[in-house]
């Protein structure tokens, strides 16, 4: 059976081989089950191709992968005190009279009072996203971390995939989905009520979010699955068609002007009559948490707040990641960024002048808009003309601080081939690999409970679900 596919150019590469496992049986699909599963995506109006095959991941593979999560955790409970400490304007370590109140105005830009003050207050405290998902990128030098989903989609397809695929073997992603909301819970535990909410904007989702319903449902949690706008208040209580709710997972953007009651359902968890999970935190949900991991301010409070194992994975996984901050550096000064004609910058704006090599980078909003979500915003600049790199550069400044930006190095992902169907013909396609692995949280603890690979065709260099790529599940190592 083929291992996670098979690397082009087998020197690039060591974390993907042609490997073959005799104690597990071939899993298969002929293109007549498969035009019978497609009939039902699961994504609204989308399509991929299919293959015959899961993506299976070596045992070393899964190994980093589990790392990655525990290594993740640290650093989301981390980056919720740096950020309590910022907006408090108290010092961040321990021996230091370090105080970086900048961190909570990076992180707060954008963002309504209101939101701001909610994403502080005591009842949201200690909140984690139930799911995280890192994008994962497989490089000549190895995985590079694009970003860390906390309101990833999927979930329910993945899971659904992984059932189509795996069979008995399929992760437990339902089941870890419900586990982590019953954490949530607290101490009304599984006999809550629970409500999925998915916003129109993110309508594509609502198929797989039923699916779930549905997986939930027999695991005996009172669960349904609706719109926010379907949810009415009486007092500081949420009900769902004449039912008090205990626990909302949010499947909405915080940004989004068609989800109104957001303030309604503020209120009703401030006075402890409801839990919304992911929290209402926006500063959670912002890709330049990556720029403050990398910031040479921080250094010290990383040192004292992740263990050095989890640091240095993390360093050596997350591209280097700076902050768009158009504000002027002092004559003699430069810039924490990239450097241009070999030397650093003083000024943002001079990275429009970035040659072809130096334009190695990726741009893109940090979050709390529009374009931040689906690639909408990114930029790779060595895939541009120079005119239209100065062009998103000069876009990036201007629109500061809505939407803040971040650039990041980019990481070429390496070419692979896996077998792929295009109209019935099955053939290795070469493509390029975005591995998803799909984290639940439950107790203070990290549960991974499975993975999608994203393969899209060679000459992509952004790699997001798209009709001429394939959605495929990865079988989980023993």
């Amino acid at each position: 059976m083929v291992g996670c596919g098979r690397v082009v150019r087998g020197s690039e590469i060591r974390i993907f081989k042609l490997t073959t496992d005799p104690t597990l049986p071939p899993s298969q699909l002929t293109w007549e089950e498969i035009k019978k599963y497609s009939k039902d995506s699961l994504f609204a109006g989308k399509s991929w191709k299919w293959s015959n095959q899961s993506w299976t991941l070596p045992s070393h593979v899964g190994e980093f992968i589990k790392e990655l999560g525990d290594a993740g955790l640290s650093f989301f409970q981390a980056l919720e005190r740096l950020y309590l400490k910022s907006a408090a304007d108290e010092k961040i370590l321990r021996n230091e009279e370090l105080r970086v109140p900048w961190v909570s105005e990076y992180l707060d830009a954008g963002k309504p009072d209101w939101l701001v003050q909610h994403s502080r207050s005591r009842n949201v405290r200690g909140l984690l996203p139930p799911v995280l998902r890192p994008d994962l990128l497989p490089s000549r030098d190895g995985f590079a971390l694009a970003e860390w989903d906390s309101v990833p989609g999927g979930i329910g397809l993945t899971d659904h995939l992984g059932r189509i695929y795996l069979k008995d073997r399929s992760p437990k992603m339902a089941r870890a989905f419900g586990d982590a909301l019953v954490s949530q819970a607290g101490k009304l535990g599984r006999s809550a009520r629970f409500a999925i909410l998915v916003s129109e904007e993110s309508a594509t989702y609502r198929p797989e979010m039923d699916c779930l319903g549905v997986e939930l449902s027999k695991q005996g949690l009172q669960v349904e699955v609706a719109r926010p706008d379907e949810v009415s208040f009486v007092g500081s209580e949420a009900f769902l068609n004449g039912q008090k709710i205990n626990v909302i997972y949010r499947f909405w953007e915080l940004f989004d002007p068609d989800v109104p009651q957001m303030k309604d359902f503020a209120t009703s968890v401030e006075a402890g009559n409801l839990v919304i999970t992911p929290a209402m935190r926006p500063f959670l949900e912002e890709k330049l948490s990556l720029g403050l991991l990398h910031h040479p301010k921080l250094q010290s409070y990383w040192e004292e707040n992740l263990s050095k194992s989890e640091r240095t994975l993390l360093l050596k996984t997350v591209p280097v990641t700076w902050i768009v901050d158009p504000a002027p550096v002092p004559p003699g000064a430069y810039l924490d960024g990239p450097s241009v004609g070999g030397r650093p910058m003083s000024d943002w704006n001079d990275l429009g002048k970035a040659s072809k090599k130096e334009r190695s980078l990726v741009l893109k909003a940090s979050g709390f808009h529009e374009s931040s979500w689906g690639a909408r915003s990114v930029v790779v600049g060595d895939d541009v003309s120079i005119d239209d790199w100065a062009t998103s550069v000069k876009q990036a400044l201007d629109n500061y601080p809505s939407p803040i930006f971040i650039i990041q190095e980019f990481k070429k992902p390496s070419i692979m081939e896996h077998p792929v169907f295009d109209d019935g013909s099955l053939s290795n396609m070469k493509g390029r690999l975005r591995l998803s692995p799909y984290y639940f949280l439950e107790n203070g603890k990290v549960n991974w409970q499975g993975a999608l690979a994203t393969f899209c065709p060679a000459d992509k260099k952004i790699i997001h679900g798209m009709r001429d790529g394939a959605l495929i599940p990865c079988e989980m190592p023993e």
